[in-house]
């Protein structure tokens, strides 16, 4: 849990910096930074994909993944629940926009998605090594810094998010490390990846509105699928 923790404070000084020195920063500036932030996160997404070992393995994860979100309402949960920390501890924008939940929803989606969060947090739950979160950790506390001082304070929330998933990965890494193969961990990763083109594309660019919380489980699908066919 060592990493978790450190992961969530830089996340909480880079979002205190960019909300202390955001109002210095032009808006033609902050728009370019997000905008740079999506083709980056983007690209990171196109790399992971690049990995699969059998693509059709990680369309299976989406389509069945994405059924389960929208059936459970996972998108819809995490605005909710963005929307009742926005009442409780932000005020409404001057414009009547609500950044609020548009930055804590990004926010969590980056942080938490990716192999760097799968790998650093089974490695630190098992050997006490966070070297993996560590470099991770200095990675989200600058993407905090720059979506703070544009989406607002709802970025530092997404804390919350951090630890429960985060940290629960970790509590749970013995069994992981006993199930996961490498294949089943490759197949997580590409399908992670497209998930992160759906987040760079949806709320960082903001080229198509796309409900990306709702495919989250696929990152537990894409595992299943390969164990299944390893049956046969």
């Amino acid at each position: 849990m060592t990493g978790t923790f450190l992961n969530i404070a830089t996340v909480i000084v880079g979002g205190l910096i960019g909300l202390t020195f955001g109002a210095r920063i032009p808006e033609k500036l902050k728009a370019t930074v997000v905008a740079a932030m999506g083709l980056f996160t983007a690209a990171i997404g196109l790399q992971m994909f690049i990995g699969a070992e059998n693509p059709l393995i990680v369309l299976g994860a989406l389509l069945i993944g994405t059924l389960l979100g929208e059936w459970m309402g996972i998108e819809d949960g995490l605005q909710n629940f963005g929307k009742f920390l926005e009442q409780r501890f932000s005020k409404g924008d001057d414009d009547g926009s609500n950044k609020f939940v548009r930055g804590f929803l990004t926010a969590s989606l980056l942080f938490c998605v990716g192999p760097m969060t799968i790998l650093g947090s089974i490695q630190d739950g098992l050997t006490g090594d966070y070297s993996l979160l560590a470099v991770k950790s200095v990675l989200d506390g600058f993407a905090a810094m720059a979506f703070a001082s544009t989406l607002g304070t709802g970025v530092m929330f997404s804390v919350i998010v951090i630890l429960v998933y985060q940290g629960g990965i970790s509590l749970l890494a013995a069994q992981l490390d006993a199930l996961v193969t490498p294949s089943m961990m490759n197949e997580l990763t590409a399908t992670g990846g497209v998930i992160l083109l759906g987040l760079a594309l949806s709320s960082l660019l903001e080229i198509k509105k796309i409900r990306v919380g709702n495919m989250l489980p696929a990152l537990a699908v894409a595992p299943l699928i390969v164990w299944v066919i390893g049956l046969f």
